[in-house]
């Protein structure tokens, strides 16, 4: 089938439509702006729709078409935004994208003539597979994709508003909980910037610092992933894991590679670096592999070098966060921060922000990477170009899709799986006592989350007080590499007796220290580091989940879960149909979705693999027909979890999360 025929708008009339929107917006005093936010031609494609400043929806494509980053028009988000949100063209007044074109073709051609004729590597789909070149046209690909959509004819469409790719990603200022703030972005590069600083007041940003595209820390750190041997654009989460594990033998040599500057900012060192000609074809040049060696073959075993560029490269950038940081505040001073932008993934980095500047709170959106790139260009277009006042706090992620409970039975049904429905407190009570067994368990509810992580509805859980857990998820289920640690939940009102934490942190953005003296309950929540990627949980936010981790902390005595994400190396699950599948070709013991109750058939038969707990009970009963749990009888532990002992903080409170959430 091919494509609509690309209709070409020229920039002065895109302009124009544009100006017309905003000026009918101001002059009639709207307090009604829909806006579409849309992407596509780039990794994570995907839409947002926010009415009047209060986010519907925030879909990523690839939960639809299952490709991991897809960079595709995203018809399958653009077809459940209709069906299960009512999305019209009726109620879109504007489509706000997060790539400014004009700015794109300037830095393409600045690019090229730099260094050309290398440059021309480049135009290449080889240097830039996180990218197409279609880029730089990105309106004429969504409007005819809107086109094709919707059925209606280019022109009919609502004006496209292009927005700046950091501006977009500043923008999630705007339901941040402050009304003042530093707001810094970081990322592999933008439209014109690598990083960018704004100071936010209001429903108000203005950038006042930018740092050119090819000194970017985020480019570093995605071409020295691919030197380490894994992905470059999606494996830097594995570097940050596997620096725990190194030492600081190279530190010194890659301070020269990115250098500290005496005014706060830094410098990346391009005699290092030949990314600016040939991008990922050719990122480092002669100089970097004299320094750090010869690059690590995918599948090769990890060497003490590995494992010490890894520390190397995680400790400067830490260093050069926190220095920016600091230098930004001095100047302009305020008590908050927000860091957005793919850097802020960076959870190790943001804990360093937190504990080591001075400020009161630092706050990270769940979709600080480029999944949340759309959503920010709505909300730039709301509130900074049309003026809305802002309408609330971000305080949960859940903005996905959800499932009826007939679709999920009719999953069950289609993949032949028994399964019962249990009333909520049942339902509860039976998974907290099979995780506290020792069963791993599929956990379905709800709108799926926004952005990379899982937070608690499309999630995995297991026992984090058993030293071998991780290890068994891994061989089990996830499949991925040993040295990556599993997240903890907690329930935000418990978070400070077990983790160095002083705020909330619900979308795990931060890794604080697990306590000293709570490590031993929960090793395999345990970095190698004594760290561990905190997500707290708000009755208010997901009541559901809250309710089994204290109900889970009752029958134990620890109220944390590890909670990684519902899938098997593909995107997170989003329908019942993936969920069952996932359950199915995997060794996971039970499967949760909304109030429908399964097991395993190897939990049925007696046949599932053992897996040892941390309670006290007897091994002779574990997995015998004196498991309280096959006899489907209740099981607490000798050691009742109690709300009442050892208070949180004020600043852990439930009352920081405000229940009118947009």
């Amino acid at each position: 089938i091919r494509p609509p025929p690309i209709v070409l708008e020229g920039v002065e009339q895109r302009a124009a439509r544009c100006r017309r929107h905003r000026r009918f917006v101001l002059s009639t005093g709207k307090q009604r702006v829909n806006v579409l936010g849309l992407v596509c031609n780039t990794h994570d494609s995907g839409l947002a729709y926010v009415r009047s400043g209060r986010i519907e929806c925030v879909l990523e494509e690839e939960r639809f078409n299952r490709v991991k980053r897809t960079k595709v028009f995203p018809n399958g988000a653009l077809t459940a935004a209709k069906t299960d949100f009512g999305l019209s063209l009726s109620g879109v007044d504007a489509v706000a994208t997060p790539w400014n074109e004009r700015n794109l073709r300037k830095l393409v051609a600045k690019t090229i003539l730099r260094r050309f004729p290398a440059s021309l590597n480049l135009l290449h789909s080889r240097a830039h597979t996180a990218q197409r070149n279609q880029i730089v046209m990105l309106s004429n690909y969504l409007r005819n994709g809107l086109s094709a959509g919707f059925g209606v004819e280019p022109r009919k469409l609502p004006p496209i508003v292009q927005v700046g790719h950091h501006d977009a990603h500043a923008a999630s200022f705007f339901v941040s909980p402050f009304d003042e703030a530093l707001v810094l972005v970081m990322d592999g590069y933008g439209d014109d910037a690598s990083s960018s600083a704004y100071i936010g007041r209001g429903n108000k940003l203005e950038r006042v610092w930018s740092a050119p595209v090819f000194n970017s820390l985020g480019l570093v750190y995605t071409f020295v992933t691919e030197f380490l041997g894994f992905e470059g654009f999606g494996d830097e989460g594995k570097v940050m894991a596997l620096a725990a594990y190194g030492t600081d033998a190279l530190v010194e040599p890659f301070r020269r590679v990115v250098a500290a500057k005496a005014d706060g900012t830094y410098a990346v060192d391009m005699s290092y670096f030949d990314f600016d000609a040939y991008g990922q074809i050719r990122p480092f040049k002669q100089k970097f592999f004299d320094t750090f060696g010869e690059p690590r073959k995918r599948g090769e075993p990890l060497t003490v070098r590995d494992k010490d560029l890894a520390f190397a490269l995680q400790r400067v950038t830490e260093d050069a966060i926190l220095n920016l940081v600091r230098a930004l505040l001095k100047r302009y001073p305020t008590r908050n921060v927000v860091m957005t932008g793919g850097v802020a993934l960076n959870c190790v980095a943001n804990g360093r922000v937190l504990s080591e500047t001075g400020i009161d709170r630092l706050w990270v959106p769940p979709c600080a990477s480029d999944t949340g790139a759309p959503l920010g260009a709505a909300l730039w277009h709301t509130h900074q170009t049309c003026e809305l006042p802002r309408q609330g706090e971000l305080v949960h992620p859940y903005f996905g899709t959800s499932a009826s409970d007939e679709d999920v039975r009719s999953a069950l049904h289609n993949s032949d799986i028994p399964h019962d429905r249990l009333s909520d407190a049942a339902l509860i009570e039976r998974t907290a006592r099979d995780l506290a067994a020792g069963r791993i368990v599929g956990w379905y509810q709800g709108r799926f989350e926004m952005g990379p992580r899982a937070l608690g509805n499309r999630s995995i859980l297991a026992d984090p007080r058993s030293e071998t857990m991780r290890d068994v998820i891994n061989a089990r289920i996830k499949r991925r590499e040993s040295f990556r640690p599993f997240a903890p939940a907690v329930p935000v009102e418990h978070a400070a007796e077990f983790f160095e934490i002083t705020q909330p942190d619900p979308f795990m953005t931060l890794a604080p220290r697990v306590r000293p003296e709570k490590r031993h309950l929960i090793p395999a929540a345990l970095h190698v580091d004594g760290t561990g990627r905190i997500q707290t949980v708000d009755r208010t936010a997901n009541p559901r989940f809250h309710a089994l981790l204290m109900e889970f902390g009752r029958q134990t005595g620890v109220p944390v879960l590890i909670n990684t994400s519902f899938n098997e190396q593909e995107p997170i699950v989003a329908r019942p149909a993936e969920a069952v599948a996932c359950f199915a070709r995997t060794e996971m013991d039970v499967l949760v979705m909304g109030n429908c109750y399964a097991v395993s058939p190897a939990l049925r038969t007696g046949k599932a693999p053992a897996t040892k707990s941390a309670d006290r009970r007897s091994d002779s009963t574990k997995g015998s027909e004196d498991d309280p749990v096959r006899k489907g009888k209740s099981s607490a532990a000798s050691t009742p979890y109690t709300t009442t002992r050892g208070r949180a903080p004020a600043m852990l409170s439930g009352a920081l999360f405000k229940p009118d959430n947009p």
